[in-house]
């Protein structure tokens, strides 16, 4: 980051009630209204950035940004999104008690402990099997003390079926499957290996992967129920557990697990960071405190020219500066669990950096549990928004996401964020105020990077877009056909709102389609217009708080989207609206619009 040096005299007098961590510079050349340094604990306020607003009111705005680097500790830690290093994907099944106990060191003295990253999980590698008397073994060469000196704030690894994947599909350097690996799993293990992991061992956390239990074709929702009741009943209420499926498991995963992967393993670069950026776009509705989508493990660290790992075969060429940020901001963005996969004994010192930005982290480090949410789409350019410090706050996070190959023009809008009057942003990366603006803004990003930033508006308004692909879907699943399934998904369509619309709801009472915090300011009579699309006549039963259904219908659109509006009486305050159809298909979803009644004719 570059130095912020003023072109005139630094102003060193500051009023005698003033706090002393903030310094007033006169800076015509620099186009920030304030820059914060870390590193001296101190706000330099900008006197030719001011715009209008007086001397004291944004040294007070200083002081708060530089408070706000300090993330406050967690009511519960379990509530907030996991953080720590996993071995995979640098080592692979190439572990061993030097290198987790290394790490570990690396990570108390070089500054990722301190800034959170305090879970050491050993993925697969360790196993040698189970014995002739059920008790599982640990690899004798890899691990020859046993697994009890590696067990610090600790995590480990297993599956759900007998073997593991490192023995199905290797992932060794020379290639080769893991013999350890075979008839390791949790499968007819399941109390025996839960006491030894955290009864015994005293692990905190366990990844449990579905190799083998897709090879034995186990039902999901059934394997993992099992294991997360035999990891209850050793008596631990503070392990937590992550299911990897590869996809998104089902709505059920979140009462039983912590976390859950929603996608593909992740490679070292940029396609598959897009990738799964956008596997996880439309999945907002699924995370709550405690409970997150998981986008898989971080490749940070690994830039291009300087990869470390014994996958490169399969794609690991390397991130540029630009894309390394969008990873790890739109993991932190999206609130997934936080797991470094380099090598952290020798992480770059711009990766170090980047990772450890408390303002980033504030995103994916905080009580309130969200995803972001996207509120705009052209191409592939996305604007991603969430609240910071209180639902429906003054305070928002907002992604200016680009996974495009060229540069792209962002026009984003005040009341598209939900906020008015005159708005602050914070450049979360910079480390700075980058000004005020009313009514819209345009920022320029770069190919596959991204800006990520703090707004703080002068008013919140009422929402008015709610699309259906950013809505609760309770039979939403991704790990079969959903059009054989009968399960309601996003689909792409160019003239919907964003390209994206929902299909296959309804034709049973659970296929439904749920907006849950649809918040109203003032009580009346409002009107919900829904756009859709239906091949013939359909119609949905739209419900509020669980109250009796009114039947909507929906004429045919011939492939066009159309639009139906309802005029409901909404009390003021936050409301969960509800579509269903239990005996026949619904039309396609595009998006829900509300507006009081009065306000019809400003309807988009």
């Amino acid at each position: 980051m570059k130095k912020w040096i003023a072109t005139v005299a630094t102003m060193a007098a500051i009023a005698a009630n003033a706090d002393a961590r903030v310094e007033f510079r006169d800076c015509p050349k620099c186009d920030k209204r304030i820059r914060i340094d870390l590193a001296a604990g101190k706000a330099y306020v900008n006197l030719s950035r001011l715009e209008g607003a007086s001397r004291d009111e944004v040294a007070a705005r200083a002081a708060r940004l530089l408070d706000a680097a300090t993330i406050p500790p967690a009511r519960d830690p379990k509530l907030r999104p996991l953080m720590g290093w996993s071995s995979w994907n640098t080592f692979g099944v190439d572990i061993s008690e030097t290198i987790i106990l290394e790490t570990a060191r690396a990570m108390a003295t070089n500054g990722l402990k301190a800034a959170g990253y305090t879970y050491v999980n050993i993925d697969d590698g360790f196993f040698w099997g189970h014995g002739p008397d059920g008790i599982l073994r640990f690899h004798p060469e890899r691990f020859p003390n046993g697994m009890k000196p590696t067990v610090l704030k600790a995590g480990i690894y297993s599956d759900a079926g007998a073997d593991t994947c490192g023995s199905m599909w290797g992932g060794s350097g020379s290639g080769g499957k893991d013999k350890g690996g075979v008839g390791a799993g949790l499968y007819g293990h399941d109390a025996a290996d839960c006491k030894l992991h955290f009864n015994d061992l005293g692990f905190d956390f366990i990844k449990v992967d579905y190799c083998g239990g897709g090879k034995l074709k186990l039902n999901e929702k059934d394997r993992y129920t099992e294991i997360a009741n035999a990891i209850k009943a050793t008596g631990r209420t503070d392990v937590r557990l992550n299911l990897c499926r590869w996809a998104f498991p089902g709505t059920w995963a979140a009462d039983i697990a912590e976390s859950w992967r929603t996608t593909k393993d992740i490679r070292a670069n940029w396609q598959s960071v897009k990738d799964l950026i956008g596997e996880n776009l439309y999945l907002s509705a699924y995370a709550r405190p405690g409970h997150y989508n998981d986008m898989d493990m971080l490749e940070v660290g690994q830039l291009k020219g300087a990869v470390k790992s014994i996958f490169g075969k399969h794609g690991d060429t390397g991130l540029t500066p630009d894309e390394e940020l969008t990873h790890f901001g739109m993991w932190c963005m999206m609130s997934s669990p936080l797991l470094i996969g380099c090598d952290v004994r020798t992480i770059p010192a711009s990766t170090k950096a980047l990772i450890t930005n408390p303002y980033l982290l504030a995103m994916n480090q905080n009580d309130l549990g969200l995803q972001g949410y996207v509120v705009s789409r052209e191409g592939d350019a996305y604007i991603l928004v969430k609240d910071a410090c209180q639902k429906f706050g003054l305070s928002r996070y907002v992604a200016l996401y680009n996974g495009s190959d060229a540069e792209h023009e962002f026009t984003v809008r005040a009341d598209a964020l939900d906020v008015a009057g005159e708005v602050d942003a914070f450049d979360l990366v910079e480390m700075a105020d980058v000004g005020r603006f009313s009514g819209e803004v345009c920022v320029k990003v770069a190919p596959h990077a991204s800006r990520f930033f703090r707004i703080d508006a002068e008013r919140r308004i009422q929402r008015t877009v709610y699309e259906a692909e950013c809505a609760f879907l309770t039979d939403y699943q991704e790990l079969w056909d959903a059009t054989k399934a009968g399960t309601a998904f996003p689909d792409q369509k160019n003239d919907a709102s964003g390209g994206v619309y929902v299909r296959y709801i309804g034709n049973r009472a659970s296929n439904d389609l749920v907006w849950k915090d649809v918040r109203v300011d003032v009580a009346g009579e409002h009107i919900l217009a829904f756009d859709y699309a239906a091949p013939e006549d359909r119609s949905f039963d739209l419900s509020i708080d669980g109250g009796a259904a009114k039947r909507v219908a929906t004429p045919a659109t011939a492939g066009k989207i159309g639009t139906v509006k309802v005029k409901m009486p909404l009390s003021a305050g936050v409301h969960s609206i509800r579509l269903s159809n239990a005996t026949a298909w619904m039309p396609d979803l595009d998006r829900m619009t509300l507006h009081a009644a009065h306000g019809l004719r400003d309807m988009p």
